[in-house]
Formats: structure tokens, sequence, C-alpha cells
């Protein structure tokens, strides 16, 4: 089983900016890829609330194989989600549907980045897809 952990405003996907983020909801997307991999269990969680996000990560902990995180905006300032990644054991894959580091400063760090097993960013929805197969991929080569 892989978690899918969305932060802040990543249920306005579709509505939101989409010059960035693009039209597809968050929601439509994850039929998607539920249907490109139709043999995992991919579990889907959002929050705009920084410690529901903690918790989130602590429940995949014990039960998943590997998380697909995209913290957005508390990627930047939330070194309690950082602790969460990096006290479980499970791979964390971070990933930002935009290029971070094409956009404003106080975006191009992140307290993930460090814990996170990789980084996908820039990518668009696509990012997600791809830390899936990594995940699915590395789970079962062990």
């Amino acid at each position: 089983m892989i978690y899918i952990i969305n932060g802040p405003n990543l249920n306005l996907l579709g509505t939101r900016e989409p010059e960035i983020y693009g039209e597809l909801s968050f929601e439509n997307y994850l039929e998607s890829l539920r249907m490109e991999f139709p043999d995992l269990e991919l579990r889907y969680r959002q929050s705009n609330v920084e410690g529901e996000i903690v918790n989130f990560i602590q429940e995949a902990g014990s039960c998943a194989t590997g998380i697909v995180l995209n913290a957005a905006a508390y990627s930047h300032t939330s070194i309690a989600i950082a602790d969460a990644v990096k006290a479980i054991a499970v791979p964390t894959i971070e990933v930002h549907i935009s290029n971070i580091y094409a956009r404003e400063a106080f975006r191009q760090h992140s307290h993930i980045s460090a814990v996170a097993a990789g980084v996908i960013a820039g990518l668009g929805l696509e990012s997600y897809a791809l830390a899936i197969e990594f995940l699915n991929r590395n789970h079962h080569q062990s």
C-alpha cells in the first residue's frame, strides 16, 4: 500500500492558479492513477492542517510500503512534518507539481528534502505517478 499525502490548498487543484497547477482536480487524477496502478492500493489523504499531515505520516509508517508526500507550503516551513518523515521507516518521496526552484526564493528550500528518499519537482501531476512507480519497483526488489 502506498499513501499519497497532500498538504494545504491541494484540495483546490483544478481551480487554484491553473496556469501553474493545471485544470485537473486531484480526485480526478487519483482515478487515473488507480487505473495506471491497478495492483496497488493507493490510500489518499489531504489536509490543510499541519498536525493532521503529521498524523497521516505516522499512520502510513505503520502500514504502508511507501509515501508520496506533497506537503505544499508546509514543505518550506514545517520541521514537524520533516521530523515525522524522519521518524518512520517507510520511504517517502517528496513531490511538487511546480518547479519550486523556478519560483519565489522562499519556495526554493524544503525541510522535507533532506529526510526524503527522493524529490520530484516540476513535472506536473505526473510527479505522483513517477514517485509511485519508483516506490513500487523499489518495494518489489527488496
